[in-house]
């Protein structure tokens, strides 16, 4: 009986600012702490400030891996978190972004802004031309995706993503519901999808 594919990583896109209801914090940090429960690395983009370093620290501290990418730019603006058990520093935004998907599993959107959004769409437009697999999630605290799934449906109805296509975007609205969500979305898998060659050509063609 083949094994299940397993998720070994997530990377967390969120704010660098810790938002105006105290939920966006209690929910990052929940976040962290689960990933160290269940032996998930946490890779995200190796700030200390906002949700990024709630959800950093709370995984750390909680004995989970933490790996964090940030650009050389950024490291004194976002407080880069000394706690992470790896942290890579990149060139410009782009090597980031390339590494952040080298090395996740799956993604997951809290709540964040512009930096935010773009990394989760830029994401969306991979998977809906089929470069690769992975799960997009939004974990959608307090309604806050809500125009944004609002969009997608405008979108959609609008004419603008075809429905053969549609936007496979996973959404979780508390984080109990976030591995069950994800693991579900990878049981079709092979575990080459996620961590073997056909990562590889993914990274050839980004």
């Amino acid at each position: 009986m083949a094994s299940m594919t397993k998720i070994k990583s997530v990377c967390v896109y969120c704010g660098a600012a810790p938002g105006a209801e105290a939920i966006y914090l209690e929910t990052a940090i929940e976040l962290g702490r689960l990933f160290a429960a269940e032996d998930i690395r946490l890779v995200y983009g190796g700030g200390g400030v906002g949700l990024m370093g709630a959800t950093a620290r709370a995984c750390a501290e909680a004995g989970g891996k933490v790996t964090g990418i940030i650009p050389d730019f950024l490291i004194g603006k976002e407080q880069a978190f000394d706690h992470a058990h790896e942290l890579i520093v990149t060139k410009d935004m782009h090597e980031r972004k390339r590494l952040m998907f080298e090395r996740a599993d799956a993604f997951i959107a809290l709540p964040g802004g512009i930096g935010t959004l773009e990394e989760l769409i830029e994401q969306l437009t991979w998977v809906q031309l089929n470069r690769h697999s992975k799960p997009v999630m939004a974990l959608n605290v307090s309604g806050f995706w809500d125009p944004l799934l609002g969009l997608l449906d405008h979108m959609q109805a609008t004419g603008f993503v075809n429905t053969a296509r549609p936007v496979k975007l996973l959404v979780a609205h508390n984080v109990r519901a976030v591995l069950p969500k994800l693991h579900g979305a990878v049981a079709h898998l092979g575990d080459q999808e996620l961590h073997g060659a056909a990562e590889e050509r993914v990274l050839d063609r980004m």
